[in-house]
């Protein structure tokens, strides 16, 4: 998941109708989640599902006669988002000042050059020769129904032959057209460049541990990522076991560590601690990015490239903002979406989400959703018997979402609604008791903040 929030690719494109593809890109993802950056990169450059999203399938060289020129999209993106970021870096992440303003990686001539490098990839046919393949991904034969999935291929007749210059490097003009020669150079031009560990390290510690990690951690995660070669795997371990990622009294007693929980990230949590059960195996949570009613955000459904939020997202007039901290997930946060996912939580817990397809007439005439907790169906769910115990429900659901962090407040709270909950009938009094205390705990502040 952190990973396609960096690469983004977005059901939300033109794209979208192939289905089949996006799950493959998320399957490249997690087969790359612990593996080289640098190969990563080329298969994230090379999937279809990308090269469609921005717009470099099918990109043809020069043509000076019309005056066409390569599509840059990706050529930026790539630079700006997937590897390098917009300035250049020290290795603790915080920007290069050069008379007190920042200095950029890249200008208009680093992407012009750059996209020359993307041009003539295209895909993958069983015929590859034909022009037909690379503008449609269709042969002779007819079309490929796995075009979508098969990484793109170099179909040099229509490659750039310039001179491609960027970063400080130079790929000569060529006699004879050459993508795969300019692709692997421009590639480990970018994998390379010193800022990729901190530009990628931080944004890897915000997705997993905290927005806003001090510049020693930075470095000693970029570090990790140099000493590597460019390891993901060593880089992750880096985040999760550094000192200020284990350190949980001196997080716990910070005003400043932490990060908000995207809704995902909300609602799986409440899935795993909470034993929730599926009627088909699927988990159909249904259609989650409506803001009223669902959680708004759904995985692969980012509005555009730069993701639900931004990583340097500052919450406008809010206590952070004043603080100087950045507050990313709160960019998708508002009046509609705050009151929309304690609805979400409330149908999980009362009556369970989602829908099972082909399931016909239901139990007894009523269709069931797919997902729902197992205390609301279940008579002899231990959780129920917990629910007659206030104070050992109120403590596993503690260690079960907070890790046993819950404030006394916070714990009183809880302890006050699950004892006035009193109907002499099991079958009621206990279910509700565990969706009140569940829904309290899931939609408090101190949930919401992971720390």
């Amino acid at each position: 998941l952190a990973l396609s929030e960096i690469f983004v690719v977005s059901l939300q494109d033109t794209c979208n109708p192939y289905g089949r593809g996006y799950a493959s890109y998320m399957d490249m993802l997690q087969r790359n989640a612990l593996g080289d950056f640098r190969q990563l990169l080329q298969d994230v450059t090379l999937h279809p599902i990308m090269g469609c999203f921005l717009s470099h399938v099918a990109n043809q060289k020069d043509d000076p006669v019309t005056g066409r020129v390569p599509d840059e999209n990706f050529a930026r993106e790539v630079m700006q988002l997937f590897s390098i970021g917009l300035y250049q870096l020290n290795a603790d992440g915080t920007p290069v000042l050069v008379n007190g303003a920042p200095v950029p990686t890249y200008g208009p001539s680093d992407i012009a050059g750059l996209a020359r490098v993307f041009t003539g990839f295209s895909w993958n046919c069983p015929s590859p020769t034909e022009d037909v393949c690379f503008t449609l991904g269709t042969a002779s034969s007819g079309p490929d129904p796995d075009k979508w999935i098969k990484p793109m291929v170099a179909y040099d007749r229509f490659h750039s032959t310039l001179a491609k210059t960027f970063l400080g490097k130079t790929i000569a003009a060529q006699d004879t057209a050459n993508a795969w020669a300019s692709l692997r150079f421009a590639l480990d031009t970018l994998a390379a460049h010193p800022n990729v560990g901190p530009f990628l390290g931080k944004q890897l510690i915000q997705r997993l541990v905290t927005s806003n990690p001090s510049p020693a951690y930075v470095a000693r995660v970029a570090a990790a990522f140099n000493s590597s070669k460019g390891n993901i795997g060593a880089t992750v371990q880096a985040v999760l076991m550094d000192p200020e990622a284990r350190n949980t009294a001196a997080a716990l007693s910070s005003d400043s560590f932490g990060k908000v929980r995207e809704p995902i990230l909300r609602m799986t949590a409440a899935l795993r601690a909470l034993d929730v059960r599926s009627m088909t195996g699927r988990y159909n949570v249904g259609w989650t990015p409506e803001a009223d009613r669902g959680l708004n955000q759904a995985p692969l459904m980012a509005p555009s490239v730069f993701n639900f939020f931004r990583p340097g997202y500052v919450a406008p007039g809010s206590l952070s903002a004043a603080r100087g901290l950045v507050t990313p997930e709160l960019q998708i946060a508002n009046e509609t979406s705050v009151a929309g996912y304690a609805n979400n939580i409330l149908s999980l817990l009362t009556y369970g989400q989602g829908t099972i397809p082909n399931f016909g007439a239901g139990v007894n005439g009523v269709k069931l959703p797919d997902v729902y907790v197992d205390a609301q169906r279940n008579a002899s769910s231990s959780w129920r018997t917990l629910a007659d115990s206030p104070e050992q429900l109120v403590e596993t659901l503690n260690q079960r979402l907070m890790y046993g962090t819950m404030s006394d407040s916070l714990r009183q709270d809880v302890l006050l609604v699950v004892k006035s909950i009193t109907d002499p009938h099991p079958e009621i009094r206990q279910p509700d008791r565990f969706a009140k205390a569940a829904h309290i705990i899931l939609t408090s502040p101190e949930f919401l903040v992971q720390r």
